[in-house]
Protein backbone atom coordinates (compact mmCIF):
# COMPACT_ATOMS: atom_id res chain seq x y z
CA UNK A 1 0.00 0.00 0.00
CA UNK A 2 1.23 3.24 -1.23
CA UNK A 3 1.04 5.47 2.20
CA UNK A 4 0.02 9.19 1.61
CA UNK A 5 0.41 12.64 2.39
CA UNK A 6 -2.24 13.93 4.93
CA UNK A 7 -2.50 17.52 3.01
CA UNK A 8 -6.07 17.98 2.02
CA UNK A 9 -9.66 16.94 2.25
CA UNK A 10 -9.88 14.44 0.47
CA UNK A 11 -6.60 12.85 2.25
CA UNK A 12 -8.64 13.52 5.52
CA UNK A 13 -11.20 11.93 4.13
CA UNK A 14 -9.70 9.00 3.61
CA UNK A 15 -8.32 9.02 7.18
CA UNK A 16 -11.22 9.29 9.31
CA UNK A 17 -13.22 6.89 7.08
CA UNK A 18 -10.30 4.24 7.46
CA UNK A 19 -10.20 4.71 10.86
CA UNK A 20 -14.08 5.05 11.92
CA UNK A 21 -14.14 1.18 9.33
CA UNK A 22 -11.73 -0.24 12.55
CA UNK A 23 -13.68 1.82 15.38
CA UNK A 24 -16.82 -0.04 14.63
CA UNK A 25 -15.28 -3.32 14.27
CA UNK A 26 -13.38 -3.18 17.39
CA UNK A 27 -14.99 -5.16 20.53
CA UNK A 28 -13.95 -2.52 22.97
CA UNK A 29 -14.67 1.07 21.23
CA UNK A 30 -17.31 -0.28 18.49
CA UNK A 31 -20.18 -0.52 20.85
CA UNK A 32 -19.36 2.28 22.31
CA UNK A 33 -20.40 4.56 19.34
CA UNK A 34 -23.04 1.94 17.92
CA UNK A 35 -25.42 0.89 21.15
CA UNK A 36 -24.32 3.38 23.61
CA UNK A 37 -23.99 6.71 21.53
CA UNK A 38 -25.69 5.33 18.91
CA UNK A 39 -24.08 7.05 16.24
CA UNK A 40 -25.53 8.18 13.01
CA UNK A 41 -22.82 7.58 10.59
CA UNK A 42 -24.02 10.25 7.92
CA UNK A 43 -23.92 12.86 10.90
CA UNK A 44 -21.05 12.08 12.94
CA UNK A 45 -18.64 11.85 9.75
CA UNK A 46 -18.45 14.81 8.30
CA UNK A 47 -18.39 16.09 11.13
CA UNK A 48 -15.12 14.26 12.13
CA UNK A 49 -13.98 15.50 8.42
CA UNK A 50 -14.23 18.97 9.59
CA UNK A 51 -12.74 18.66 13.06
CA UNK A 52 -9.35 17.10 11.69
CA UNK A 53 -9.53 19.43 8.52
CA UNK A 54 -9.68 22.33 10.90
CA UNK A 55 -6.58 20.56 12.94
CA UNK A 56 -4.68 19.49 10.00
CA UNK A 57 -5.16 22.25 7.18
CA UNK A 58 -5.84 25.22 9.76
CA UNK A 59 -9.16 25.72 8.02
CA UNK A 60 -12.17 26.33 10.55
CA UNK A 61 -14.16 23.96 9.06
CA UNK A 62 -15.03 23.15 12.21
CA UNK A 63 -17.78 24.59 14.49
CA UNK A 64 -18.61 22.95 17.85
CA UNK A 65 -17.80 21.82 20.87
CA UNK A 66 -15.72 18.19 20.94
CA UNK A 67 -15.49 17.18 24.39
CA UNK A 68 -19.36 17.30 25.28
CA UNK A 69 -20.60 14.58 23.49
CA UNK A 70 -18.09 12.44 25.24
CA UNK A 71 -19.40 13.78 28.49
CA UNK A 72 -23.17 12.46 27.64
CA UNK A 73 -21.80 9.43 26.62
CA UNK A 74 -20.00 8.74 29.82
CA UNK A 75 -23.12 9.41 31.94
CA UNK A 76 -24.68 6.61 29.66
CA UNK A 77 -21.41 3.94 30.01
CA UNK A 78 -18.35 4.91 31.74
CA UNK A 79 -15.34 5.90 29.59
CA UNK A 80 -12.27 4.59 30.68
CA UNK A 81 -8.38 5.36 30.39
CA UNK A 82 -8.59 1.85 28.31
CA UNK A 83 -11.13 3.37 25.60
CA UNK A 84 -9.15 6.29 24.82
CA UNK A 85 -5.63 3.84 24.84
CA UNK A 86 -7.71 1.69 22.32
CA UNK A 87 -9.26 4.85 19.89
CA UNK A 88 -5.62 6.20 20.35
CA UNK A 89 -4.16 2.82 19.16
CA UNK A 90 -6.66 2.60 16.34
CA UNK A 91 -6.33 6.04 14.75
CA UNK A 92 -1.97 5.84 15.16
CA UNK A 93 -2.27 2.21 13.32
CA UNK A 94 -4.64 3.95 10.83
CA UNK A 95 -2.00 6.43 10.62
CA UNK A 96 1.04 4.68 10.12
CA UNK A 97 -0.44 2.53 7.48
CA UNK A 98 -1.90 4.82 5.47
CA UNK A 99 -0.02 8.27 6.03
CA UNK A 100 3.37 9.68 5.89
CA UNK A 101 5.32 13.00 6.17
CA UNK A 102 5.74 15.77 8.95
CA UNK A 103 1.70 16.33 9.15
CA UNK A 104 1.41 13.01 9.75
CA UNK A 105 3.78 13.14 12.33
CA UNK A 106 1.86 16.45 13.85
CA UNK A 107 -1.42 14.57 13.79
CA UNK A 108 -0.09 11.25 15.87
CA UNK A 109 1.10 14.21 18.58
CA UNK A 110 -2.26 15.81 18.39
CA UNK A 111 -4.87 12.52 18.70
CA UNK A 112 -2.08 11.72 21.61
CA UNK A 113 -2.88 15.00 23.50
CA UNK A 114 -6.53 14.65 23.00
CA UNK A 115 -6.69 10.89 24.31
CA UNK A 116 -4.52 12.02 27.37
CA UNK A 117 -6.13 15.02 28.21
CA UNK A 118 -9.94 13.41 28.02
CA UNK A 119 -9.19 10.34 29.51
CA UNK A 120 -7.97 12.72 32.16
CA UNK A 121 -10.78 14.65 32.70
CA UNK A 122 -13.31 11.91 32.49
CA UNK A 123 -11.54 10.12 34.94
CA UNK A 124 -11.69 12.92 37.15
CA UNK A 125 -15.21 13.22 36.50
CA UNK A 126 -15.65 9.50 37.38
CA UNK A 127 -13.43 8.75 40.73
CA UNK A 128 -12.48 12.29 41.96
CA UNK A 129 -15.32 14.72 41.56
CA UNK A 130 -17.25 12.13 43.51
CA UNK A 131 -15.24 11.13 46.28
CA UNK A 132 -14.53 14.85 47.18
CA UNK A 133 -19.05 15.17 47.40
Amino acid sequence: MVRRTLDSPDAIKHLVDSFYEKVQADPLVGPIFTEVAQVDWSHHLPKMYAFWESIILGNNAYDGHPFRPHLLVNQKHTLTSDHFQRWLALFSETLSEQFTGETAEQVQQRATQIAMVWSQKLDYLNNDAYMEG
